[in-house]
């Protein structure tokens, strides 16, 4: 049965899989109410969880040491409720070998080697190998789809991924590249680096330790 997440664990995760943002951009995470992610920020910062950091006319929440801590002790406590464990991390496995057809289409979107320089930026002239990247993110949003409904049927925080990545895909397809591997909007790469943050924190893993 699916798992419904505690408004307090929703609000400290969105902190840590957005990584920096503002009030506004963590209660839109999970459409949660504006007032009440306010009123669980500033709980979780009188705890030590959470920090405020402000420069140059802007702001944003981040995790403590103490924060991530915990964080991790809630999701711990929440997938062994859901019972869901393996099921996530079967998506894991099947997960890992899409991500790195990720990173080379995003590598590829970024680089075109050419003559005595493989890593030239890619000036999107070549509208063949631009077209071959979108392609292939194509196919990896595709195999997306079944990976995030089998995650939702577990946790219903996962809800949206492969929404996301195919909202974001559609705008470059349109013509916009940024809609691929910008990381101030919900570009295919940042909807993915978010997917997969919240798989290795929801799983205790380490980003730096996977095969």
């Amino acid at each position: 049965m699916r798992r419904d997440s505690s408004l307090g664990l929703l609000v400290l995760h969105a902190v840590r899989i957005t990584g920096f943002a503002d009030t506004p951009v963590i209660a839109r995470r999970y459409d949660l109410d504006a007032a009440t992610t306010t009123e669980l920020l500033y709980d979780a910062e009188a705890r030590g969880w959470v920090t405020h950091t402000a420069f140059a006319g802007s702001g944003g929440w981040s995790l403590t040491e103490r924060g991530r801590a915990e964080n991790e002790r809630q999701l711990a406590a929440e997938l062994t409720g859901a019972a869901g464990g393996e099921e996530v991390r079967d998506v894991y496995r099947a997960f890992l070998p899409l991500n790195a057809l990720l990173q080379r289409a995003c590598t590829d979107w970024q680089l075109r080697p050419a003559a005595g320089d493989r890593l030239a930026v890619n000036d999107h002239s070549d509208q063949a190998w631009d077209a071959r990247v979108l392609g292939e993110l194509t196919g990896i949003g595709q195999a997306l789809t079944p990976l995030a409904d089998r995650l939702e049927g577990v946790l219903a925080r996962f809800r949206g991924y492969d929404a996301r990545f195919a909202t974001a895909l559609a705008l470059a397809r349109s013509g916009d590249g940024a809609w691929v591997d910008r990381t101030d909007v919900d570009s295919c790469h940042r909807v993915w680096f978010e997917l997969h943050e919240d798989l290795i924190a929801t799983l205790g893993l380490n980003r730096n330790e996977e095969p």
